[in-house]
C-alpha cells in the first residue's frame, strides 16, 4: 500500500470515527441536556431517537446515491451536514431546535456511511490490502463507539453539553476538507441511470415510519394509536416501494440484489450484530450508573477495556480474513462473541466489583471488534462496482433496524421486574433484568453463527502469508 493509499485509508478511518463516536458521545450528557434546555422525561429520549430514526430512514437514500453522483461527493455532503448540524445543537436554546439538529446528524450519517463503505470497497485491491483497510476502518468504528462515551463523560464534565456537538465541528470540517485531495472524484453517472424519485420517497418515508414505531414501542407502548399508526403506515409505503422496485426501468433497489446469498447473508448478519451486541453498551451504562452509581466521567472509563479489546479483534481479523476467508473469521468471531457475552451476563451482581466483568468483556469485545470489522464487506462482496453504495446501505439499514428491534425488546425484558421498586430492591431487579437481556443477547448471537454460515466460501483457499507490520495502531 503506498502513501496516498494509507492517507485515504486514514481519512475513512477517520470518518468512521466521527460517526461511531457521534453515536454515543450524546448519552451521558443527557441529564445535563435535560436540565438545561427543560426537557420533559418523556421528551428527552429524542435527543437520541430523532438521529437513529433519521439515519435508519435515509439510509437507502444515501447508498443509491453514492452509486449516482460519487461517493465522494456523498462523503463529503454528509460531513457538512454533520458539521453544521453540531454547530446547531451545541447553540440550541430550546429542545426544539436541538431535536431538529440530531435529525439532520442522523441525515448526514446516513448519506457518510454508505459512501465510506463504498470507498473501502473501492478503493483497494480484494485481498489482503482490502482486508486490512477493512481492519483499519473496523477498528475506527468499533473502538468509536465506546471512545464516545468516554469522550462525552470526560466533555460533559470540564465544559459542559454543548461541548458534545461543538467537539464534531472541527473534525468534520477537516474530514471535509481531506476529501477533495485524497479521495478521486466521482465517475460520470452512465446513461440511461435514473434516481427513482418514488422509491427514493417510498423507501424514506416507509423505513423512518417503521424505525420510528420501534422506537416509539417502549415508551408509548406498542399498542399506542401513535405507534400503531406509524407502523401500518410504514408497512404500507414499504409494500409499495416494493411493487414500484419491481416495475422500475432503474430501481433505487433492484429486486435481484435480493438473490445475492452474500448480500442477504450480511444483511441478516448485521440486522442480528445490532439486535445483540448493539444493546449491550446501553445494558452497560444502565448497570454502572443505576446499579452502581458511576459518574458520567466514570462510566466513559470503565468502557476503555472493552473498547481496547474491540480493537484488538478488528485489527487481528484483517490478517486472519486473509488466511481463512472472511466467512470462516466472521463465524469464529461470532463465536467467540457468544462465549463472552454469556460469561459478561453471569458475572452481574449488585455487588461485583468492576474486576469481576473484564474477563466477559474483552472476550466479548475480541468477538464483536473482529466481526463488526468484517460484516459489512462481506455483504457487499458480490456486488458490482456500481451498486456497492446501494448494497451498503441496504446493510446499513438493516443494522439500523436490527438495533431499533433488539433494544425495545430487551428494554422491555430488562425493565420488567422493576415496576414499583426502589432503593435496594429496585437494584437488585435491575441487575437480574439486565442479566436476563443480556443472557438473552447471547443466544440471538448464537443464531447468528448459524446465519454467517450461509456466506459463500472462497473459491480457492486463502493463501498463507506472513503477517504485515500495521500502519495504525
Amino acid at each position: 500500500m503506498n502513501r496516498r493509499s494509507e492517507l485515504t485509508l486514514a481519512l475513512l478511518a477517520f470518518a468512521q470515527l466521527i460517526i461511531a463516536v457521534d453515536y454515543n458521545i450524546v448519552y451521558v450528557a443527557l441529564p445535563e441536556i435535560g436540565t438545561a434546555l427543560g426537557f420533559s422525561a418523556h421528551d428527552l429520549q429524542w435527543v437520541i431517537s430523532a438521529y437513529a430514526v433519521a439515519f435508519g430512514g435515509f439510509l437507502l437514500l444515501g447508498g443509491r446515491a453514492s452509486d449516482l453522483f460519487g461517493p465522494r461527493r456523498m462523503f463529503v455532503l454528509g460531513l457538512t451536514l454533520y458539521g453544521v448540524s453540531s454547530l446547531a445543537g451545541g447553540l440550541a436554546t430550546t429542545p426544539g431546535v436541538l431535536v431538529a439538529a440530531r435529525a439532520v446528524q442522523g441525515v448526514g450519517g446516513a448519506f457518510l456511511f454508505p459512501a465510506t463503505l463504498t470507498l473501502v470497497s473501492t478503493s483497494f485491491t480484494a485481498g489482503r490490502e482490502r482486508n486490512r483497510a477493512f481492519a483499519v476502518w473496523g477498528t475506527a468504528g468499533g473502538s468509536g463507539m465506546i471512545l464516545g462515551s468516554l469522550l462525552g463523560g470526560v466533555l460533559t464534565d470540564t465544559f459542559g453539553w454543548a461541548s458534545v456537538f461543538f467537539v464534531n465541528v472541527p473534525l468534520a470540517a477537516l474530514a471535509a476538507v481531506l476529501a477533495f485531495p485524497l479521495l478521486a472524484r466521482g465517475v460520470t453517472r452512465a446513461a440511461g441511470r435514473s434516481f427513482d424519485l418514488a422509491g427514493a420517497v417510498t423507501a424514506t418515508l416507509g423505513t423512518t415510519l417503521v424505525v420510528l414505531a420501534l422506537v416509539q414501542g417502549p415508551e408509548n407502548g406498542w399498542g399506542s394509536a401513535r405507534v400503531l399508526a406509524a407502523a401500518g403506515a410504514g408497512a404500507a409505503l414499504l409494500a409499495a416501494f416494493f411493487v414500484i422496485e419491481a416495475r422500475g426501468a432503474d430501481p433505487l433497489l433492484p429486486p435481484r440484489l435480493f438473490r445475492d446469498r452474500d448480500l442477504s447473508t450480511g444483511a441478516a448478519v448485521t440486522f442480528l450484530f445490532m439486535a445483540s451486541f448493539g444493546t449491550l453498551q446501553y445494558f452497560l451504562t444502565v448497570y454502572f450508573q443505576g446499579v452502581h452509581g458511576y459518574s458520567p466521567l466514570r462510566t466513559g472509563l470503565a468502557f476503555l477495556v472493552p473498547m481496547l479489546a474491540i480493537a484488538i479483534g478488528a485489527r487481528t481479523a484483517g490478517r486472519l480474513a486473509t488466511r481463512l476467508g472472511s466467512r470462516t473469521t466472521i463465524v469464529t468471531a461470532l463465536s467467540v462473541g457468544v462465549t463472552g457475552t454469556v460469561i459478561l451476563g453471569l458475572s452481574l451482581a449488585t455487588g461485583a466489583s468492576y474486576a469481576v466483568l473484564v474477563p466477559g468483556l474483552v472476550v466479548m469485545g475480541l468477538g464483536q471488534g473482529a466481526t463488526y470489522t468484517l460484516m459489512f464487506g462481506a455483504a457487499s462482496a458480490s456486488a458490482a462496482a456500481d451498486e456497492q453504495g446501494i448494497a451498503s446501505g441496504l446493510a446499513s439499514t438493516t443494522q439500523q433496524i436490527g438495533g431499533a428491534v433488539g433494544l425495545a425488546v430487551l428494554v422491555a425484558v430488562a425493565n420488567a421486574g422493576t415496576h414499583g421498586l426502589s432503593g435496594e430492591a429496585l437494584r437488585a431487579a435491575t441487575t437480574d433484568g439486565l442479566r436476563t437481556a443480556i443472557l438473552i443477547a447471547a443466544a440471538v448471537v448464537a443464531v447468528t453463527v448459524l446465519v454467517a454460515l450461509g456466506f459463500t466460501r472462497p473459491r480457492t483457499a486463502p493463501a498463507s502469508v506472513p503477517e504485515e507490520q500495521p500502519a495504525y495502531v
